[in-house]
């Protein structure tokens, strides 16, 4: 069954760049774990809630934008062994992290349901 990582952090507005950036030299890292897709959004809609939001999870500070992102794997095993493997990859350890990981929240799901494009 495929399972998906997702991820949700802040990211300075003028660093928008440079989380692209890290987004784009982290793919092949990911894919050579066995990852079969890699998205990443910045947020254009993301509206404060009164109860709960995705700006009060990650405490969104001025000058800051919500990102959602999520990795793809054909199966949990594949993802928790790339996961286990990627704590002692060097190429991850010297990889850019331009927002502040403190108030990054992630978890893994199995798919349910996937349909289209």
């Amino acid at each position: 069954m495929t399972y998906a990582t997702g991820f949700l952090t802040p990211v300075k507005i003028e660093d928008k760049e440079r989380y692209i950036a890290s987004a784009v030299k982290a793919w092949p890292l990911f894919k050579g774990y066995g990852a079969i897709k890699h998205v990443e959004t910045w947020g254009a809609d993301v509206p404060d809630g009164k109860v709960t939001s995705f700006p009060m999870a990650v405490k969104l500070e001025p000058g800051e934008v919500v990102v959602f992102s999520w990795l793809l794997w054909p199966d949990r095993a594949t993802a928790d062994n790339a996961w286990a493997k990627m704590q002692e990859d060097p190429a991850f350890a010297d990889m850019d992290m331009p927002f502040d990981g403190k108030r990054m929240m992630w978890g893994g799901f199995d798919v349910v349901f996937d349909e289209g494009a």
